[in-house]
């Protein structure tokens, strides 16, 4: 009875010690990281934005004149 409670502690541990440590590295290398850019540093869309205040601008040229 010792042995096999001995025999399932150890198994728990080194799951749960592969579950914290390597767990995290198995895939790793597959795994592409998610990054955001916040639209200030987005340069698509400061070029969007410049392209839209300029067609904004030059409508409202040719409605005033």
């Amino acid at each position: 009875m010792i042995y096999l409670l001995a025999a399932i502690g150890a198994i728990t541990v080194a799951v749960v010690l592969w579950r914290t440590l390597g767990a995290d590295r198995v895939g790793a290398s597959t795994r592409q990281p998610t990054t955001t850019v916040a639209p200030d540093d987005d340069p698509d869309f400061l070029r969007r934005l410049s392209e839209e205040q300029r067609k904004q601008r030059d409508s409202d040229d040719d409605t005033s004149g």
